[in-house]
């Protein structure tokens, strides 16, 4: 996954970041189709907003803090489609609802495509084809 460093009127700041990661998770918590999938793999959720931090930081400013496979995660969860959906539906509403329009886009956009990349990954994986792993390292 390639960092994509934004060219817009109003960077996003880490201060965004940090507000959407915690935002979004506290609704993700309380969901009724993702919050039980999350909830009962993650034990920590301080640690695991800080990692999802580093995460975005890593992904919109190139930040290099973040490494990991976020893949190899995704694939030990019993998620479907409905589930990537749900997610994707509560990120761009919790995006769009803290940040001006130019700069949730640039969240939603990115987001999409890394659940696109996750899914994929998920099929190969489930129709027996090797996954090429996803390592991040800023």
């Amino acid at each position: 996954m390639t960092n994509l460093k934004t060219e817009i009127a109003v960077p996003i700041t880490e201060k965004d970041i940090d507000a959407l990661v915690e935002a979004f998770y506290a609704k993700v918590q309380h969901d009724a189709v993702i919050g039980p999938i999350f909830n009962e793999e993650i034990e920590d959720w301080p640690v695991h907003l800080a990692l999802l931090k580093g995460f975005w930081a890593s992904v919109l400013l190139g930040v290099g803090r973040f490494e990991g496979n976020p893949l190899q995660t995704y694939l030990k969860l019993a998620i479907s489609r409905e589930h990537f959906e749900r997610w994707l539906a509560l990120f761009a509403e919790t995006a769009t609802e803290l940040m001006q329009q130019e700069k949730a886009q640039l969240f939603i956009d990115k987001s999409q495509r890394i659940a696109e990349t996750f899914q994929r990954g998920m099929a190969a994986r489930q129709s027996g084809l090797a996954a090429v792993p996803i390592q991040i390292r800023g």
